[in-house]
C-alpha cells in the first residue's frame, strides 16, 4: 500500500521502484480503496499556488478535496486579472504542495503545462523559448536539453507530472490555440523533437518525470480554439496517418507516459460529431488498440466548451472513461463527475474492472515515480534548482539559434544606423508588460533612437499620429507579440494595430517587421522591406532579435512552418 509519509522522507531519492514493486504496490493501494475513492483518484483538480492562508476559504476547499475527498492530484494553472496572465511564486508553490501532501492519505500526483518549461506557470525558473523556437533552432541536442531541464525544475517544485511537448502539425496558419506550441509544419520534424523532448525528461532517474503528448489525434488544422467550442479536423485517414498521427507513433515509441485527448471531432475517425475525449473509436480502437499505447490516457481539461458545450460534468466523466480515458482532468465539477461515474459503476453502465484498470495506471505512475518516498519539497534547497546558470544559456542559445530572416530587401537588416531608425513596440495591451524591457534595452543600447511603447486600445488617431512620425526615421522597425491563447479565438494583431500598420507602410520610411509569436503575419503586411521571426514570446527571444537587429549576433535560423504565397518550410537568410 502506498503509505502516509513523514517530513523525513524529503530527502531526495533517486531510485524509483522496479516495475514489478510498483504494480505490488499499487494493487495494495488499489484494495485499500472504496469505489467513490478509487473513482476521487482518477480526477485532477486545479490549484493556483497562492492559497497559503489555512483558515481561508479556498484552503478549506483543497482541505476537503485532498484530504476528505482524495482526488488523485493537481494541476498548476495561472490566475487571469484584466487580460493578464499572473504566474505563481516558486516558494509559494512549493510551500502549499508540502501542505496538500501532507493531508493526503495517498500521495498526489502533481502537473504542470510547462510547455515552455516551469516558467509557463512561475515566476524564478527559466524561462525557456516556445517550441516552435526549437523547431526553428532545428538541433535535437537543445531540445534534449530542455527536456531534461523542465524535467529538473518540476522535480525541485514538487511536480511528477509535465504535459508537455505539443506533438500538434501546425499545417493550417490560421490555428487560434496551437501556432508556436507546435514545433512545426513537417511531421517528420515535429516527431523528431517530440522524441528529443522525451528522451531529455527521462534522461535523468532522478528528476524524471511523466511526459504527457497532446493533443490526440492531432489539434493542428482547426480554426477553432477548443477551449471556445468543438474543433473539426475534417481530413480523410489516409492525411492522418501522414500527417497528424506521424508524431504520436514517434512519442509512443519514444516511451511517451501518457497522452492528452483532444476536445475535436475527427470524421474520418468517429462519424458522430464529438469530441476525441469521448469517443471509444479514437482513444480506444485507435489509440490503444492500433498504435498500442499502453500508457496513460488523460482528457484535456474538461471545463474547455469544446467538451461542456455538449456534455455535463457527470455525463462527460462517463463517457470519457468508456471511451477510454483514464484521468479526468479538471472537471467543471469534480463532485458531480465524481458522483456520476459511482452511479455508473453501481448501475452497470461501466464496469468496476474498467475503473480499476485506469485506477492501477495512476497508482503505479505513483509508485514508479516513488512520490511517496520524496513526497516533500526541500524549500531550503529549492533556489538552487531553479534558473540555474545552464538552464539559462541553454535559453538563450535556444532564442538565438532560432531568429530566422525570411525577406531583406535592400539589405535594411542589420540596420546600417539604429540611432536614426524609429521602434514601434505592439504590445498586447495597456494591461500587460510585454515591451518594456525591449525598449528599455532599444534606448540602452540606441539611445539616439526613436522608441514608442503602443497600445491596441490607444484612439486611431494617435495611433495615425504615431505612424506619420516614421516619415522622419532612416528605418521602421514593428515588433509585435501575438501569440496562442485561449479564449482569444485568432492570433491577429489587436485593436488598432492593422490599421496603424497600414498608415506605417504607406510613408516612405522602410518598415521591418519582428514577430515575436505567429510567424504568419508576413501575409497580412506583404509590404514590409524584411521580416524576422522569433517564434517566442520571451525575453530571451526579444535579447536574441535584437542582438540579430543589430548585428551583433549572426543569423542562421530556418522557418519551420510554411508562410502560404511567400516562403517554405525550410526558408531562411543569413545575416553575418
Amino acid at each position: 500500500m502506498i503509505a502516509q509519509a513523514s517530513e523525513s522522507s524529503s530527502a531526495p531519492d533517486a531510485r524509483a521502484p522496479a516495475q514489478s514493486s510498483a504494480s505490488a504496490e499499487a494493487q495494495a493501494g488499489l484494495k485499500s480503496l472504496s469505489l467513490r475513492e478509487k473513482v476521487a483518484q482518477l480526477v485532477i483538480v486545479p490549484f493556483y499556488g497562492d492559497d497559503l492562508n489555512s483558515r481561508s476559504s479556498a484552503y478549506a476547499e483543497y482541505r476537503r478535496l485532498v484530504a476528505d475527498v482524495r482526488v488523485g492530484g493537481l494541476i498548476l494553472l495561472n490566475r487571469v486579472r484584466h487580460g493578464s496572465v499572473e504566474k505563481a511564486r516558486s516558494h509559494d508553490v512549493a510551500t502549499f504542495l508540502n501542505r496538500m501532501q501532507r493531508l493526503a492519505k495517498l500521495p498526489l500526483i502533481v502537473g504542470g503545462d510547462f510547455e515552455r518549461g516551469a516558467s509557463m506557470r512561475l515566476i524564478d525558473t527559466t524561462e525557456f523559448p516556445h517550441a516552435m523556437a526549437f523547431g526553428a533552432a532545428n538541433d535535437l541536442a537543445l531540445t534534449r536539453a530542455w527536456g531534461a531541464a523542465t524535467a529538473r525544475e518540476a522535480r525541485a517544485l514538487g511536480f511528477h507530472w509535465v504535459y508537455a511537448p505539443v506533438a500538434d502539425v501546425n499545417n493550417n496558419p490560421d490555428n487560434p490555440i496551437i501556432n508556436i506550441r507546435s514545433f512545426g509544419e513537417d511531421p517528420a520534424a515535429v516527431s523528431r523533437h517530440v522524441r528529443a523532448f522525451i528522451e531529455g525528461a527521462h534522461a535523468d532517474p532522478a528528476s524524471r518525470v511523466m511526459v504527457t503528448v497532446k493533443h490526440f489525434p492531432g489539434h493542428g488544422d482547426t480554426a477553432t480554439d477548443s477551449h471556445i467550442g468543438l474543433g473539426v479536423v475534417d481530413a480523410p485517414r489516409e492525411r492522418l496517418d501522414s500527417m497528424e498521427l506521424v508524431p504520436f507513433r514517434a512519442a509512443i515509441d519514444a516511451g511517451a507516459d501518457s497522452i492528452m485527448t483532444a476536445h475535436l471531432a475527427v470524421p474520418a475517425l468517429e462519424p458522430e460529431r464529438i469530441p476525441a475525449t469521448v469517443s471509444p473509436a479514437i482513444l480506444t480502437a485507435l489509440l490503444r488498440n492500433q498504435l498500442g499505447f499502453k500508457g496513460i490516457v488523460s482528457t484535456d481539461a474538461m471545463d474547455m466548451q469544446g467538451l461542456t458545450k455538449q456534455f455535463p460534468p457527470a455525463e462527460a466523466a462517463v463517457r470519457s472513461l468508456l471511451a477510454g480515458a483514464d484521468v479526468l482532468l479538471i472537471p467543471e465539477h469534480p463532485g458531480k463527475a465524481i458522483d456520476g461515474v459511482v452511479e455508473a459503476v453501481k448501475s452497470g453502465r461501466i464496469s468496476g474492472k474498467r475503473v480499476d484498470e485506469s485506477v492501477l495506471r495512476v497508482l503505479e505512475a505513483k509508485a514508479r515515480l516513488g512520490i511517496d518516498h520524496r513526497r516533500y519539497v526541500d524549500l531550503e534547497k529549492l533556489a538552487d534548482g531553479l534558473n540555474t546558470p545552464e538552464d539559462l544559456q541553454l535559453a538563450r542559445d535556444a532564442a538565438r539559434a532560432a531568429i530566422t530572416v525570411v525577406r531583406n530587401q535592400d539589405n535594411l537588416l542589420p540596420l546600417r544606423d539604429p540611432a536614426g531608425s524609429c521602434f514601434y513596440l505592439l504590445s498586447g495591451s495597456r494591461f500587460s508588460t510585454q515591451g518594456r524591457d525591449l525598449a528599455a534595452e532599444i534606448r540602452r543600447r540606441a539611445p539616439a533612437a526613436t522608441v514608442s511603447l503602443l497600445d491596441p486600445g490607444l484612439p486611431a488617431s494617435e495611433l495615425a499620429a504615431t505612424a506619420q512620425s516614421a516619415s522622419s526615421c532612416h528605418a521602421a522597425v514593428a515588433v509585435s507579440w501575438v501569440a496562442a491563447a485561449s479564449y482569444r479565438g485568432n492570433v491577429a494583431l489587436a485593436g488598432g494595430y492593422p490599421a496603424f500598420m497600414e498608415k506605417l507602410l504607406a510613408a516612405a520610411t522602410p518598415v521591418a517587421y519582428i514577430s515575436f509569436g505567429n510567424p504568419y503575419l508576413l501575409r497580412a503586411f506583404p509590404a514590409v522591406k524584411a521580416y524576422m521571426a522569433a517564434f517566442s514570446t520571451t525575453s530571451s527571444s526579444e535579447t536574441a532579435a535584437l542582438d540579430a537587429l543589430l548585428g551583433q549576433a549572426p543569423v542562421r535560423g530556418r522557418l519551420p512552418v510554411s508562410i502560404p504565397g511567400f516562403a517554405a518550410i525550410g526558408d531562411g537568410l543569413d545575416l553575418n
